[in-house]
C-alpha cells in the first residue's frame, strides 16, 4: 500500500481516467445500483447511486466522474451526494472526494463528511484494488477529522445471496474508521457489478443489500 501511495504522490493528473472499468467496480455512465438499506432501529432506507455522464476537475487537478448517491426514508430525502472518482493506469479506482447534504424535513441541515482531494490538506484514496489480496490494506478516505475511512482485503473467493442474486467469487473486505472506532462493517463486491451487500458487525446493526442493478455502457 505504501507503494501505491507514494506513486500516487508523484502521479500527475494525466495518469488518471474517467473510464472505470474495474471488474469488481465498474462504472460505466448510466449504471445504477438500488439498495435498502436496514440500521439498528430495524428503520429501512432506500439507496440509489447512478453514475451519471458528468465529469469534475478536483483541485488537484485530475478529472473525476461524478456518481451520485441519494438516500430517501418513506419518500422524504435523507442524504444527497455528489461522489468523485477516477482509476490510475493500474487499475486502481480512487476516490477524490465528495459534496455531501444530510436533510431533515426536506431541509439542508449538514454537510459534514464533504472533501476534495488538494483542499485543506485532504488527499485522495483508494476504493478498490486492481489487484485485491487477502491482507491487502488501503485508505479510502484522507481528510483528517472529516473522512478516514480504511480497509483490508479478507477474501476473493466468497458466496453472496442478495435479493438481486447470487454470486460466487466475491471479493470480502473489512472496513474501519478511526474517527468511529467502535463501529466496524464487512462489504461484499461482485465481480461485473460492484458492492452487493454491507453489514456491520459491531458498533450498530446496518445492512445494506443490492435490490436492483443497471449495467450502463462506456
Amino acid at each position: 500500500m505504501i507503494s501505491l501511495l507514494l506513486a500516487a504522490a508523484f502521479a500527475g493528473p494525466g495518469d488518471f481516467t474517467t473510464r472505470i472499468d474495474n471488474p469488481y467496480w465498474p462504472m460505466a455512465p448510466g449504471s445504477r445500483w438500488v439498495y435498502r438499506e436496514t440500521d439498528d432501529q430495524g428503520s429501512r432506507q432506500k439507496v440509489v447511486v447512478k453514475v451519471t455522464n458528468r465529469t469534475k476537475r478536483v483541485a488537484s487537478g485530475i478529472v473525476a466522474r461524478v456518481v451520485r448517491d441519494t438516500v430517501t426514508e418513506d419518500g422524504q430525502l435523507v442524504e444527497d451526494t455528489f461522489d468523485w472518482y477516477a482509476q490510475d493506469r493500474r487499475g486502481n479506482i480512487w476516490y477524490l472526494g465528495e459534496d455531501t447534504t444530510e436533510y431533515e424535513d426536506g431541509k439542508p441541515v449538514s454537510t459534514q463528511g464533504s472533501f476534495e482531494d488538494g483542499v485543506n490538506g485532504a488527499r485522495r484514496g483508494i476504493v478498490m484494488l486492481a489487484r485485491p489480496r487477502a491482507g491487502r490494506r488501503y485508505r479510502e478516505e484522507r481528510a483528517p477529522g472529516a473522512a478516514e475511512d480504511r480497509a483490508r482485503v479478507l477474501s476473493r473467493h466468497e458466496q453472496v445471496q442478495v435479493p438481486f442474486g447470487h454470486f460466487t467469487n466475491v471479493l470480502m473486505t473489512s472496513n474501519t474508521n478511526p474517527l468511529e472506532p467502535r463501529v466496524q462493517e464487512y462489504k461484499w463486491y461482485a465481480r461485473g457489478v460492484g458492492p452487493v451487500l454491507a453489514t456491520s458487525v459491531s458498533g450498530s446493526s446496518d445492512r445494506e443489500v443490492l435490490l436492483r442493478y443497471e449495467r450502463g455502457r462506456f
